[in-house]
């Protein structure tokens, strides 16, 4: 069967083998008004969910110069975010949620818009092929574009891509949730990321398709609820792969990318040495017992080893503590250890980590607190004054960049630049001390500390020990007399000390702070004059001042 000549480009763009070619030639209808199916359910991009609402526009019709303008900056990635998706047929209001009902595409004007693509797709300069899908949301379609990162930028596209002939052509970029023309030192920027191509992104012909477990893809599919899944046993699982963005390379030469097996590969260590999460526990610390400790290895793609490690320091370290209080009728309740810093941590360390280099991701736990250590550190674009303050570490530059995109899909991280807001927020919940952040001047580690609740001792409690509430116990109530008699000379000095100046003085959280001066107030030896704004500590003897 013949193609007209477009048709012929079209199916050339994606870059899939002839047998799916063929396929097509059967029934070539079906790909120019092909569904691709995306790896994430578009209701999650109507709500903005798991993927940042910089990556996500909407169009209530279809205007080709702006929408390719979008396309162009998406492809250019320039902020490294992982490209971005654009649903045509959905209005926005002023705060750019998507109206619900959504406006919807007509079934006629999909077959033009389809057909045009195939023309303003050839005018990128390199060429480019955005993915489509048509989805149904509302009664109504829905044209779906996935523009993921383009691995040949930076892409040029004239300012009119319906001017017929020749046009001036420009380079866009994401400014926020608008697409700019590049100029000046961003321009510069764009063009120096044209050899930066991000190493999960690449393709690795050490890699092949029996490498990839149906198991770990389908399990990933039904998760992000992919329509993907419902195919996966119907077709050749390279064409899955194809529309998954996991292949790279000219159409005589598909290989698959790095991504791929770290995701989907049950021993990615065989291309990656090293790719394992070690964990080592010196119950006395490394300094005191250096050889009273216990070591295990978790293997597996990267999901699997978040799993694998949260579940061994669930079943051998994490516990609750309730520990009664003197003369106060409520319970402490805390964890040695929140799980969802510990979680953030792992995740954050397994993204960021090079996986060029032949070191593992290894976790200490000692009495003092977990470290979780990582190579290479920070990268140049985050100052030192941001890793001293341990607050957000923001970078334009990522190792993994698509990684991220695929642990964020599965909600194991909450989003770029938020892992290190995420665990001192639940260390701060949890009553624990905040977390630290090392690392040295060539950048070649980073070490993140997590401390263990102050109630919890001189050495590591796993689980199963004898008489461990009974010592947390003792341990709380010396360390907290300890620490309210501090409170007390504090405040003899300066009564008007606030809350937040004696937690940074004392070296603890501010809720640390409430909790005992409510206790010290309930037991007499702590009054307050006025409110917590303007008012001022009293320090009580037998009931007076």
């Amino acid at each position: 069967m013949d193609l007209e000549p477009e048709t012929k480009t079209f199916l050339a763009g994606f870059a899939i083998p002839q047998l799916y070619i063929n396929i097509a030639l059967a029934n070539k209808k079906m790909y120019i008004n092909h569904t691709m199916p995306m790896p994430v359910d578009v209701e999650t991009l109507l709500n903005k969910q798991k993927i940042e609402s910089e990556r996500v526009e909407f169009k209530k019709g279809w205007n080709p110069t702006s929408i390719y303008h979008s396309i162009c900056a998406f492809a250019n990635d320039f902020d490294n975010l992982g490209g971005g998706y654009i649903l045509v047929g959905v209005e926005q209001n002023d705060k750019g949620v998507a109206k619900r009902p959504v406006y919807g595409v007509k079934d006629e004007e999909i077959d033009h818009i389809l057909k045009d693509m195939v023309g303003f797709n050839n005018k990128f300069d390199p060429y480019y092929l955005p993915r489509t899908s048509v989805e149904f949301v509302d009664g109504k379609n829905v044209l779906a574009i996935w523009v993921p990162s383009g691995v040949n930028r930076p892409y040029a596209i004239p300012t009119d891509v319906t001017v017929k002939g020749k046009c001036e052509k420009s380079y866009y970029i994401r400014s926020g949730t608008s697409s700019i023309v590049a100029k000046g030192e961003a321009l510069d920027q764009l063009r120096d990321m044209a050899n930066r191509i991000p190493f999960d992104e690449r393709p690795n012909p050490s890699i092949a398709l029996s490498d990839i477990s149906m198991i770990l893809l389908r399990d990933y599919l039904a998760k992000v609820n992919s329509k993907l899944e419902q195919d996966l046993f119907k077709q050749p699982l390279e064409q899955t792969l194809e529309q998954m963005d996991l292949m790279a390379g000219p159409i005589e030469n598909r290989m698959l990318k790095n991504v791929a097996a770290m995701m989907f590969c049950e021993h990615p260590e065989k291309f990656f040495k090293y790719a394992q999460t070690d964990i080592v526990i010196f119950p006395e610390g490394r300094v005191n017992g250096p050889d009273n400790f216990s070591e295990t290895t978790i293997y597996g793609s990267v999901p699997q080893q978040v799993k694998g490690a949260l579940t061994y320091l669930k079943n051998t370290l994490i516990r609750e503590y309730v520990v009664k209080q003197k003369d106060v009728p409520e319970s402490l309740r805390f964890f040695n250890y929140p799980i969802q810093a510990l979680e953030e941590a792992i995740v954050n360390a397994l993204y960021h980590r090079d996986y060029q280099q032949y070191e593992p991701v290894e976790i200490s736990v000692e009495p003092e607190g977990i470290h979780i250590l990582s190579f290479p550190g920070p990268n140049r674009t985050i100052p030192e004054s941001a890793i001293e303050a341990g607050d957000k570490l923001i970078s334009r530059r990522y190792r993994n960049r698509r990684l991220g995109d695929f642990l964020k899909e599965l909600e194991l991280t909450e989003g770029r630049s938020t892992g290190i807001p995420t665990i001192q927020r639940e260390l701060k919940n949890n009553g624990s001390p905040r977390a630290v952040i090392e690392t040295n001047e060539e950048r070649d580690f980073i070490n993140v500390f997590i401390p263990v609740h102050e109630g919890c001792g001189d050495i590591v409690l796993l689980n199963g020990q004898e008489n461990v509430t009974k010592n947390v116990t003792k341990n709380v109530t010396k360390k907290s007399e300890a620490r309210q008699s501090r409170i007390l000379a504090f405040l003899c000095e300066n009564p008007q000390i606030t809350v937040a100046q004696m937690a940074q003085e004392i070296g603890v959280t501010t809720r640390t702070i409430k909790r005992d001066t409510e206790f010290l107030m309930k037991n007499g030896k702590l009054a307050r004059d006025g409110g917590y704004r303007n008012g001022r500590w009293i320090v009580l003897k037998n009931g007076r001042n």
